[in-house]
């Protein structure tokens, strides 16, 4: 066997298992986001472990659009790290081995993320927002009451605003309540009660508010008539039906539809409409990020062997940097396409280009044994923190 494909398959290997434990590590990391809203969900609202549990995984597509791509990054680089700490490198390049023929493992391993990054952005997320939806759908069927929360103003309910000190989901009952009332044509209304009841009809999908001992102000539109009314019990009735026809509607948003429902789209839209330059960056985005996964990748290869002296959790706070970078630029990108500033096709794409280009210098200047001072620069930086760390 030649050396070259003895030394591809070490590296291969080598980058495998830090590949799985970045992408277990950042998968927690976002679902940890999530951890509130679960409790929330399951305590509160008797929601059923099996839908929050289905919930997860519907979001998990999502957030493994950009989960990939870092875990293939940090994967190289701790590789190239550990390679370099253990003078490996030193000794390969003394048997005549040069970077660049340790570039073809790195290659393959990226265009493997690219190829799950690609089917999660083209097939993943568009299934797990749809399903997701739906699922909201079915869930708030059977809890309508479920986007209730204390201290929040709630304004899902068309013409009308709500906010609740506090909510008894068990009781079902509600303390200091105050409602704004904009339906009736002409007129404000403002309801103020101290106590109150809720009661659902999932069937009909009707919510009724039952008010004790409260107020009621009516002001006419041109602000010249009040009336104030005291009440002993008031029953306010509030319609999902509506709310949730938004949600199940059969149609699709740009983030729900696949690769070709979006070129149908960007068919069927006229290009001067503000919807066509959407749906044409969201079509660009769907391809542009894959390739992330080999920008970043090849980055961290001169990263992990510029930064000889350092340890993993250098490479992380590198790493993370490097990642943060591109996603500034992809949202940046986003809103400049977004209001016309720059055509779509540029804004997001120029990630990958600024990346890259910084990735091929980086590789440049490795291969002919010159520092890269801004890593040096970086790494001193890191090593003056740690030393005041231990010194507190």
């Amino acid at each position: 066997m030649k050396i070259n494909a003895v030394i591809s398959r070490y590296l291969f290997s080598e980058m495998i298992p830090l590949f799985v434990i970045n992408l277990l590590l950042f998968t927690l990391i976002f679902l940890m986001a999530k951890i509130l809203d679960i409790t929330d969900l399951i305590v509160n609202h008797s929601v059923s472990l099996s839908s929050v549990l289905l919930m997860l995984i519907y979001c998990m597509p999502s957030f493994l659009v950009f989960v990939i791509p870092m875990s293939v990054m940090m994967a190289v680089l701790f590789a190239f790290l550990r390679l370099s700490n253990d003078y490996e490198i030193v000794a390969l390049k003394a048997s005549g081995v040069n970077l660049y023929k340790l570039l073809p493992p790195v290659l393959v391993f990226c265009f493997i993320g690219f190829l799950a990054t690609g089917f999660m952005c083209l097939n993943g997320s568009p299934w797990g927002r749809l399903s997701f939806k739906n699922l909201l759908f079915e869930t708030a069927r059977s809890n309508i009451h479920i986007g209730l929360k204390g201290r929040t103003f709630n304004d899902s309910f068309k013409g009308v605003m709500l906010y609740v000190s506090k909510i008894d989901s068990k009781n079902k009952t509600l303390t200091d309540v105050f409602v704004e009332d904009r339906r009736a044509s002409g007129m404000l209304s403002t309801i103020v009660a101290p106590r109150g009841e809720f009661f659902c009809d999932p069937e009909r999908l009707a919510f009724q508010l039952r008010l004790y001992g409260g107020i009621i102000n009516q002001l006419t539109e041109d602000k010249k008539t009040v009336h104030s009314v005291k009440f002993d019990t008031y029953d306010f009735y509030l319609d999902l039906a509506k709310v949730l026809s938004r949600v199940k509607d059969g149609r699709k948003s740009r983030k729900e539809m696949s690769w070709s429902e979006l070129r149908q789209s960007l068919n069927e839209v006229m290009k001067n409409d503000a919807n066509y330059y959407l749906s044409l960056m969201e079509y660009h985005k769907k391809i542009s990020i894959p390739f992330a996964c080999f920008v970043l990748g090849f980055v961290a290869v001169p990263l992990g062997l510029q930064s000889k002296s350092a340890k993993r959790s250098f490479g992380i706070v590198l790493g993370l940097f490097f990642f943060l970078i591109y996603y500034t630029l992809l949202s940046a990108g986003w809103v400049l396409g977004e209001g016309g500033i720059c055509p779509p096709i540029v804004g997001m794409w120029v990630p990958n280009i600024i990346i890259g280009s910084i990735a091929a210098y980086l590789m440049f200047i490795t291969a002919n044994e010159r520092p890269a001072k801004a890593v040096m620069i970086a790494l001193r930086i890191f090593q003056w923190f740690r030393s005041i760390g231990k010194r507190g």
